[in-house]
């Protein structure tokens, strides 16, 4: 896995590099999707807890973002912040990802585009489950996306697509300073639509 990310992050900053190096335009966005989380729980949890299904606690759960950054007809590098919560089994987790993304453009149509591209950045995720005291950690995300590009006006363009990331952020679950077990996030997935203006 830490090769992996080494290779994602190496062919992040070579992208960078190379659309750096072009006439880029800025963009805004916002985005909305559903994202499935893999939790992984300890064995300690499973004994206290009665075995709740954590990947049940953000399963297609609504996924609001925005996003900011610049682009040229080659490619695109941006930032993006978004936002997911759920609860099942009297587990309730917070997820945030804070990513800098470079995705390539394929041209497939005078107004289309296909994209794909990798991710690197934080993720935070938050423990808020009743009767439990609250607790967060943060850790790493990398992975990639692909998707479609429209363009509907000189400055406006929607797109779909799909983005899976790997991560190490992980919480605990405690009643009164007793520890029941912990959670550890594996690894997300988010279908999403955005609407991007440029400026």
């Amino acid at each position: 896995m830490e090769n992996f990310s080494k290779l994602l992050i190496a062919a992040g900053i070579l992208g960078i590099s190379s659309l750096a190096q072009a006439s880029d335009s800025n963009f805004v966005g916002l985005s909305y999707g559903k994202t499935s989380d893999n939790i992984s729980k300890s064995s300690a949890l499973n004994s206290n807890l009665g075995r709740p299904d954590a990947d049940a606690v953000i399963a297609r759960e609504g996924t609001w973002g925005i996003r900011a950054g610049q682009q040229n007809d080659a490619g695109r590098y941006y930032a993006t912040y978004d936002y997911t919560s759920g609860s099942h089994d009297g587990v309730k987790l917070r997820q945030q990802n804070l990513l800098g993304s470079y995705d390539v453009f394929m041209p497939v149509a005078q107004q289309t585009k296909l994209f794909g591209g990798v991710s690197g950045g934080i993720t935070r995720l938050t423990q808020k489950s009743a009767g439990f005291s609250r607790n967060s950690d943060t850790g790493y995300a990398v992975g990639f996306q692909g998707g479609v590009l429209q363009q509907v006006a000189q400055n406006t363009q929607v797109e779909a697509g799909y983005r899976y990331l790997r991560s190490n952020a992980g919480t605990e679950m405690s009643i009164n300073g007793s520890k029941q077990g912990s959670l550890s996030l594996k690894s997300a997935g988010q279908l999403y639509v955005s609407a991007n203006y440029g400026f």
